[in-house]
């Protein structure tokens, strides 16, 4: 532990510990969004490192993990030190790249899942911005149906060999570690044969490509797996019951910035059109007198106010019980169409500087930021994936309809590989 961790949990002096560590250590920035901008690899790569930095620093002043268990690295407080401490950071830097998917779902899923060792090796490293974790979860062929994974994981011993593909990984060509789903039985149907696995990323027999996207970023990227072999001390949970841990997995990915787990300064938003971007926006397009900009920002503030009040009752509720875990995906619904309806005010109010410019600013951002709008409801499942759990598994409506369910996964027809 560092000698500057305040002792006990009291809020009040947690909140002043936490002001005067983050003023005196962390520096200042505007308006942040979690729209990320295409930089080229020599900035993302001094950006990454400043934010293991930044985590290593919260770390070190007591201010990381805050509801990790103390015997992982963590200070083992409660989720209301971590809403102190994101009303604190409004208007810092923070490690943005370090979150999601480190902190959720992946660290989630090494304390619900992984074994003691798991958690004492990784834990700590994660916490101290050592490791940074991605999840291989995605394939070519399953789109948001991970069930559908075709990357096998066989047995050989003590080991165990992986072929296979992922894609759409989120800056693993500058990760660490990552959770990988893998199909260790052929012969059930495809939820009872998965198997989930911690992966080095630079293992041998892994090569990575990098995917661009409309708007320039690079930081997806699909791995191809071949004859990876990995210790089975490697493995998370039960042989063939992935889909046990896939599940919390998946309630962890909606809940994603939601998360206690997770820090995420007060005013960020996941668009990028909070009320401190709004305002910015509207200022620099000459629209602060314009009553529609103005009905703009005001709409969307209601949106990140009502987005973060009802994350906090659904994070209440599963904590306390009384509202299942696959709550989770009202959440993972609205916050998707919050987030593209807030990138539709920006480039409103970017006015025509949005459409067409010059030079790169805030306002020619919003308008790269809108061909990308539509990401938020594709990424962590499609939102009608949601609209599915929702119907089926909070409401109790019928299910749908799948001519797969009760066969065997090999015996499901499926198109010719590409």
């Amino acid at each position: 532990m560092s000698p500057q961790w305040p002792d006990g949990q009291d809020l009040d002096e947690f909140r002043q510990h936490a002001r005067k560590f983050i003023r005196g250590n962390l520096r200042e920035v505007g308006p942040l969004s979690l729209a990320r901008r295409a930089l080229t690899d020599e900035e993302e790569t001094v950006a990454v490192r400043r934010d293991r930095e930044v985590q290593r620093l919260l770390w070190e002043g007591g201010l990381a993990g805050l509801c990790v268990p103390k015997e992982y690295g963590g200070r083992g407080l409660t989720p209301a030190h971590q809403e102190l401490l994101n009303l604190e950071l409004a208007g810092f830097e923070f490690p943005r790249r370090l979150q999601i998917p480190t902190f959720s779902p992946c660290a989630a899923v090494l304390l619900d899942y992984g074994t003691e060792d798991q958690k004492r090796e990784h834990l700590p490293a994660i916490l101290k911005g050592e490791e940074v974790w991605l999840q291989l979860l995605s394939e070519p062929s399953g789109g948001s149906d991970a069930a559908g994974a075709l990357t096998t994981a066989e047995r050989d011993g003590e080991e165990w060999v992986l072929n296979g593909s992922k894609i759409w990984t989120t800056g693993a060509w500058w990760s660490d570690w990552g959770l990988c789903l893998a199909r260790t039985n052929w012969d059930v149907p495809k939820h009872r044969g998965l198997t989930v696995f911690i992966l080095p990323i630079r293992h041998e027999g892994i090569e990575m490509h990098r995917i661009e996207m409309l708007n320039g970023n690079k930081e997806f990227c699909q791995e191809f797996l071949s004859d990876v072999r990995i210790p089975d001390s490697w493995r998370v949970g039960d042989v063939d019951d992935g889909w046990s841990v896939c599940t919390r997995w998946m309630f962890h990915e909606r809940m994603l910035f939601n998360s206690p787990l997770v820090t995420l300064p007060v005013g960020t938003t996941r668009g990028n059109a909070g009320l401190a971007s709004a305002y910015h926006l509207a200022r620099d397009a000459d629209r602060l007198e314009d009553p529609t900009a103005l009905d703009l920002a005001g709409e969307a503030y209601m949106l990140e106010l009502v987005n973060r009040e009802l994350h906090r009752r659904l994070l209440e509720g599963t904590e306390l019980g009384v509202l299942p875990d696959q709550i989770a995906a009202v959440g993972r619904l609205f916050s998707a169409t919050v987030a593209m309806r807030t990138t539709t005010i920006a480039f409103d109010l970017a006015g025509p500087s949005g459409g067409a410019w010059s030079e790169h600013n805030r306002l020619s951002d919003a308008g790269t930021d809108f061909l990308m709008r539509q990401a938020p409801c594709i990424g962590g499942g499609t939102t009608e994936m949601a609209r599915n759990v929702v119907s089926e598994r909070v409401l109790g409506m019928p299910r749908e309809s799948a001519p797969d369910r009760g066969t065997a996964f090999r015996d499901v027809p499926r198109g010719p590989s590409n």
